[in-house]
């Protein structure tokens, strides 16, 4: 009997705890929290943004191609050959 009450209890107490989690949750007064945190990060975010200083581009030719050139001697492989001579 002592077995079942505790089962009994703990089951009321997950759904507690799921009702009331869900209760704060969906509140009209979270939601209004919720977009204040929002709308005042964002107008930080904005804040800090604009007194951002702005650094000069200097990575203009920071990139050197280099030609491949092939040269006439080198010598071909071919992978199936080289398997055939062992």
């Amino acid at each position: 009997m002592f077995k079942e009450l505790k089962y009994v209890f703990y089951l009321l107490v997950i759904f507690l705890f799921i009702f009331l989690s869900g209760k704060f949750y969906f509140s009209d007064q979270n939601k209004k929290n919720y977009y204040r945190s929002v709308n005042s990060l964002e107008k930080k975010i904005n804040i800090y943004s604009s007194n951002l200083p702005i650094l000069k581009n200097d990575t203009n030719d920071v990139i050197e191609y280099v030609e491949n050139k092939v040269s006439k001697n080198k010598k071909k492989y071919h992978f199936w050959k080289l398997l055939e001579n062992d």
